[in-house]
């Protein structure tokens, strides 16, 4: 019998990289997205050469509480990955108040609260697995990323915290911090600014969505079933 696995953030590279290891590997999916309804449309056709069910499903994180926009089409949940969120570029005390609140809402309240709401769920089952999309940044900061540093690191230490709770129940909670990635979050840097990024990459490159993907399918997996609380640096050696 499939499983069905939540992805928050699913129209996004990562978000779909995800969704298409975890079809490949038998999952049913939930696929959330906010804006861009299209391309979960694109991915769910596309994931059907799989054979399972990929349903689009709608909240929008910006907002105090959005999360509930999702609770009444989820049934029968077995694994959570979060990787959905934007970055904002700037000086911190350029930022208004309501952009510093709504990353907060889209990348820490937004999915703790949604993964709160879904524990009882996982709880029956006394199986299950947590993976947060966090961020190189919320292990070591990053200037002109002040907030969007913070609330990656307030994630990291959730992570840590909800997976020594729920360690004894059999659900496992884990983390990702990938370094720079081929997404459109980067779409703002020009090509020579990209060149110098990658050049500050011992791996020389950046990384791939599907490198993510494929280390959240293994956290998820029977082969991490002794893992959790943990954070595993997808970086190419960026950070260490």
């Amino acid at each position: 019998m499939r499983e069905f696995a939540l992805i928050t953030g699913a129209s996004g590279g990562i978000g779909q990289a995800i969704a298409a290891e975890l079809a490949a590997r038998g999952y049913n999916l939930y696929l959330h997205y906010n804006l861009n309804k299209e391309a979960v449309e694109r991915l769910s056709a596309k994931l059907s050469v799989h054979g399972g069910e990929y349903v689009p499903v709608r909240a929008d994180f910006s907002k105090l509480g959005g999360y509930k926009e999702l609770l009444p089409s989820l049934v029968g949940v077995n694994a959570i990955v979060h990787c959905g969120g934007t970055a904002a570029y700037g000086l911190f005390q350029d930022m208004e108040d309501e952009e510093v609140a709504g990353l907060f809402n889209i990348h820490v309240l937004n999915p703790i609260l949604l993964t709160k709401a879904l524990i009882p769920e996982l709880l029956k089952k006394r199986t299950g697995g947590i993976v947060f999309i966090s961020s190189i940044w919320g292990q070591t900061g990053a200037a002109c990323e002040t907030v969007y540093s913070a609330a990656k690191g307030a994630q990291i230490t959730f992570v840590k915290a909800l997976g020594k709770e729920l360690a004894p129940s059999g659900i496992r909670v884990n983390a990702i911090a990938p370094g720079a990635v081929e997404t459109a979050m980067l779409s703002g840097f020009a090509p020579e600014e990209l060149e110098v990024l990658s050049g500050d990459i011992p791996m020389g490159r950046l990384g791939r969505p599907e490198e993510i993907a494929n280390a959240a399918a293994f956290l998820l997996s029977g082969e991490a079933s002794y893992i959790t609380g943990h954070i595993l640096s997808v970086n190419g050696g960026w950070y260490t």
